[in-house]
C-alpha cells in the first residue's frame, strides 16, 4: 500500500503499520475515493513549528500540518505529525498515546477528504467523522 511512515529528529515509534495501513485505505474507500501516495511524517514540535514557519507563514505549535496533493478522487499528501503534541494532547484529554495519534492521522486524511475545519460546523462535522472512523479501527 502506498501509505509510508517517516521519522524526522524523533525515534521511531512502534506502530501497527499494517492495520494503520488497511484502516487509513477502508477510511478512503468509504468516501468513495481512491488512495494515491500518502506520507505520515512523525517529527518533534520543533520541527513541525519550522515547517509550519517555512510553508505557511505561522510562527506557532500545532499538532498536524497537512500538505494536500489530491488530484481528482486520487488521495495524496504529506501528513507531519508533532510526536510532542499527541503526547500532550493524550494527556490533556486523558486518552491513551496510540488513541490520541489515530484521532491525529484520521483528522489529517479527512483533511485530504475535503473535510476542513476551520468554522465551528466544520469542526463538529470533523469530530463527528473521526469518532466514526475511529470507532473502526
Amino acid at each position: 500500500m502506498p501509505i509510508l511512515f517517516y521519522h524526522e529528529d524523533v525515534k521511531p515509534l512502534k506502530l501497527e503499520r499494517r492495520k494503520i495501513k488497511t484502516w487509513i485505505s477502508s477510511v478512503i474507500a468509504s468516501e468513495n475515493k481512491k488512495i494515491g501516495s500518502i506520507n505520515f511524517i512523525f517529527c518533534s514540535d520543533e520541527y513541525l513549528l519550522q515547517v509550519n514557519k517555512q510553508y505557511l507563514d505561522h510562527d506557532y505549535f500545532t499538532d498536524i500540518i497537512t500538505f494536500d496533493y489530491v488530484e481528482g478522487k486520487l488521495i495524496s499528501g504529506d501528513i507531519f505529525v508533532s510526536v510532542d503534541r499527541v503526547s500532550e494532547n493524550a494527556d490533556k484529554f486523558q486518552v491513551s498515546f496510540d488513541e490520541e495519534l489515530r484521532r491525529i492521522l484520521v483528522h489529517g486524511v479527512l483533511h485530504l477528504l475535503g473535510y476542513p475545519d476551520k468554522e465551528p460546523e466544520q469542526k463538529k462535522v470533523m469530530t463527528q467523522k473521526e469518532d466514526h472512523y475511529l470507532a473502526t479501527f
